[in-house]
Order: C-alpha cells, then sequence, then structure tokens
C-alpha cells in the first residue's frame, strides 16, 4: 500500500492515498472518485517526484552530518583566540605596561676619565643624574593612567570580539532556521501541486488551480535555494571569525533560536547602567594621563640636576688621590622646554574633548539600545503566540481543500502566511537576542585596576 511507505515520502504521497482511500459517494458523480488510469499514472508520477525529493533530502542530512557541531560559547572562544583586534589591544596593553616600567627606571650614571698636562694630570669623576621628585611623580602617574586606559580598551575589546562571534552565530542561526522553513515550504508546495493535479484529473479542479499551484511551488523552490545560500554565507562569515578556513562550510550550529524565560530574564536583569561603561573610563585616565604630562613638562622647564663624585691624582707634591664632589644644574636659558609643554597640552585639549564625545555617543547608544530591546522583545513574544495559529490555520487550509470545502488561493495564501509569520518570529527572536548582547557590551562598568 502506498500508505504505508517510508516516512520521508509521506509529505506528497499520504495526501494522495487520502484522496484515492476516500469511500465512494453514493451520488450521481460517485464515479468522480474511481481510479483511473490517469489517476494511477498520476499516483505514480508523484511517487517518483516524492522519492526523488526524499533521496535529495537524505543526501543533504548526510552531508550536514559531516560538519562540525559548533556551540555558541565554543564559538565566542575560538573568535577570542584568533582575533586580530583582541590581539591589537592585548599589544597595546603591553606597550603601555612596558611605559610603566620606563616610567620608574632610573637613569645610568656616566664615568668620566680624562688626564691633563697640568697637575694633578689625572681626573675621575661618576655623573649621577638625580630623578627629581616633582619630574618622576607626575610621570610615574601618567603611565599608570595610561595603562588603565589601556587595560579598559583590552576589556572593551574582547567583549566587541564576544558580541562579533554572538551576532555571527545569532543570523547563523537565523539563516539556516529560514532555510529550513523554506525547505519545509518547498516539500509543502511540492504536496500541493501534486494534490491539484490528482483533484484536476479527478474532475475537482481546474487547469488554473494546477497552474497556480505550479507557480506557488517554483517560487518556493527559488526562496529555498535563496536562503540556502544565505545560510550558507552566514555560516562562512562564521567561520572566518573563528579562524576556519571559508572555501566551505565545515561547521552546523546546534543551539536552538526559540524565545523563552531565560531570554526575557537576561533583558530584565541588566545593569542599569549608572556606573562607567568601559569606553568612558578609558576616556578619562586618557585626561587623567594628559594632566599628569603637562604637569611633568611644566616642571620640566628648570631640568633635572645631577651629581658628580671622583677623584684626581697624579700630583707629585701630593701623592695619592683627593676627593671631587660637585653638583650640575641646567639653565633655561635657550629653551624653556616650550615646545614638548604646547604638545601636552594640545594632547590633554582632545583628551577632554574625546571624553566629552564618548560620554554623549555612549548614552545615545545605551538609551537606542535599550529601545531596541524592549522593542523587539515585545514583538517576539508576540509573534511567539502567533506562530501556532499560523502553522493551524494552514494545515485546516489543506484539509478544507482535500476535502473540497475550499479553494487553491485560499490555501495558497495561508501557507504563505503561516511561512511569514514563522519567519518573522525568526527575526525578532535574533534582533531581540543581538540587541540584549549590545545593551550588556554598553552598560559593562569599567572595572578599577589596582596601580
Amino acid at each position: 500500500m502506498f500508505c504505508e511507505m517510508h516516512p520521508a515520502l509521506s509529505a506528497p504521497v499520504i495526501m494522495s492515498c487520502l484522496w484515492f482511500s476516500r469511500a465512494p459517494e453514493k451520488s450521481p458523480g460517485a464515479h468522480r472518485y474511481a481510479l483511473t488510469r490517469q489517476s494511477v499514472l498520476v499516483l505514480a508520477i508523484s511517487t517518483l517526484v516524492a522519492l526523488t525529493i526524499a533521496l535529495t533530502r537524505s543526501a543533504s542530512a548526510q552531508g550536514a552530518l559531516t560538519r562540525t557541531a559548533l556551540t555558541r560559547s565554543a564559538a565566542i572562544t575560538s573568535a577570542l583566540r584568533n582575533s586580530p583586534q583582541a590581539a591589537l589591544a592585548a599589544a597595546d596593553t603591553a606597550s603601555a605596561f612596558a611605559n610603566i616600567v620606563l616610567a620608574h627606571q632610573w637613569d645610568n650614571p656616566t664615568l668620566n676619565a680624562s688626564v691633563s698636562m697640568s697637575v694633578p694630570t689625572q681626573h675621575y669623576s661618576l655623573d649621577i643624574p638625580l630623578d627629581a621628585p616633582w619630574i618622576r611623580t607626575p610621570r610615574i602617574a601618567a603611565a599608570d593612567a595610561a595603562r588603565s586606559a589601556a587595560q579598559l580598551r583590552f576589556a572593551f575589546a574582547t567583549r566587541a570580539v564576544t558580541l562579533d562571534a554572538d551576532t555571527a552565530y545569532t543570523q547563523a542561526q537565523l539563516s539556516t532556521a529560514r532555510a529550513r522553513l523554506s525547505q519545509r515550504t518547498s516539500r509543502d508546495a511540492d504536496s500541493l501541486l501534486v494534490l491539484a493535479r490528482i483533484r484536476r484529473e479527478a474532475g475537482d479542479a481546474s487547469e488554473l488551480d494546477v497552474e497556480l499551484a505550479t507557480v506557488f511551488a517554483g517560487q518556493a523552490q527559488n526562496t529555498a535555494g535563496a536562503d540556502s545560500i544565505t545560510a550558507q554565507s552566514a555560516l562562512l562569515r562564521l567561520q572566518t571569525l573563528i579562524g576556519l578556513s571559508a572555501d566551505s562550510a565545515a561547521i552546523s550550529v546546534v543551539d536552538s533560536l526559540m524565545l523563552d524565560a531565560t531570554d526575557v530574564a537576561r533583558v530584565t536583569s541588566l545593569p542599569n547602567g549608572s556606573g562607567t561603561s568601559l569606553l568612558l573610563g578609558a576616556a578619562s585616565n586618557d585626561v587623567t594621563a594628559a594632566t599628569s604630562r603637562v604637569l611633568s613638562e611644566r616642571r620640566k622647564r628648570l631640568g633635572a640636576p645631577s651629581l658628580s663624585m671622583g677623584f684626581e691624582a697624579g700630583d707629585p707634591d701630593n701623592p695619592g688621590p683627593r676627593a671631587t664632589a660637585g653638583i650640575s644644574i641646567p639653565l633655561p636659558l635657550f629653551n624653556r622646554n616650550r615646545a614638548a609643554l604646547m604638545s601636552a597640552q594640545a594632547d590633554l585639549a582632545r583628551a577632554e574633548s574625546q571624553r566629552r564625545l564618548t560620554l554623549l555617543s555612549t548614552s545615545a547608544a545605551v538609551v537606542a539600545a535599550r529601545r531596541d530591546v524592549d522593542a523587539a522583545r515585545l514583538r517576539a513574544t508576540r509573534s511567539a503566540r502567533l506562530v501556532a495559529s499560523a502553522d493551524r490555520i494552514s494545515a485546516l487550509s489543506l484539509l478544507a481543500y482535500r476535502e473540497g470545502a475550499s479553494t487553491l488561493l485560499l490555501v495558497l495564501d495561508a501557507q504563505r502566511t503561516a511561512r511569514e509569520t514563522l519567519a518573522q518570529y525568526f527575526d525578532d527572536v535574533a534582533a531581540s537576542r543581538i540587541a540584549n548582547s549590545v545593551l550588556r557590551l554598553l552598560t559593562t562598568p569599567a572595572p578599577e585596576f589596582k596601580p
């Protein structure tokens, strides 16, 4: 019996079996449901089409099984490990730490040795630069603030990479879900086309119904092909972010794209953003570092003194070495460090302007992100309530058409509405998760680093 075939053939064949297994009605038109040669031929063709679809799906499934299953957390970990953006931020942090070491180090002394014609003929001295506290203290403070700014930017860079990977994974989920939905719609359209042909052979449908079903099936196949290419591109982009080759799709996303209570809890439990964000904290530390550099350059007008100690020898009248000591003080005759001071003051003005710009842009971005999160969550919740109703309408319309109680146009419209509703649900859930991740990035408070 055709109706007891493999489940993969059930979509187009079962409806055909249900049509031909209907009991003949005791009416003058009952002969319409009898099996004719044409009806048997249509049923055989539909079975062949169903077998081809099943084999194609089986080959696609086997190809999907060879891909590596990738979870969201694994994708984020791989992206952080292979991201050039995170590597650049780490290099900046290492450079800032090196500047800390440079600010704390002391200058090396200088050994001087000379010979003169007059006695004493030998002169030896050791010049020790003195790192004045009024210059050393602001220099170290500037380096500490720059190091804190670099650490905050590194923290933001890692979270930005996490956001990119999380967004790419969500988009891959969305594209994969839409591709599967389009494939299911295409199979349903093929089943509907088979049913329309069977009804035409039985005299219950016109040639117009068959043509409409043919057009609908062709459009569904085109949509399925386009969505499949989009899903492939999303997977390749995710592979690029995690450091894999983008020649062919080698991964598959395994986390589900559904809205549940966990997603709503994430939205409602976000920080209120009352503290300093990462970027604003980095900008504030830049201002602190620039202020300390201005103070340091201003105090360098007189320069740093140096201490000189040594001895002299080679006097026949006074044999033996004789100790010498002195101090050197630079005189600001030709320059008073004016150029370096002007450069530091310009850096300070720029840092203050950058902090104000960061404050304004971050505040606006947080407000927009909160609005996007609330709107996306409401849309996703509303769409979730419509999914079950849309699927039921599609199934009931198909049943009504098979029983002759509905027209093909109503069935096509119901199936199109069901697909658009489910696709909109996928879009809303993905938008909610992406907006949620963006808001978490913008409202992450800046930690305090110990000097």
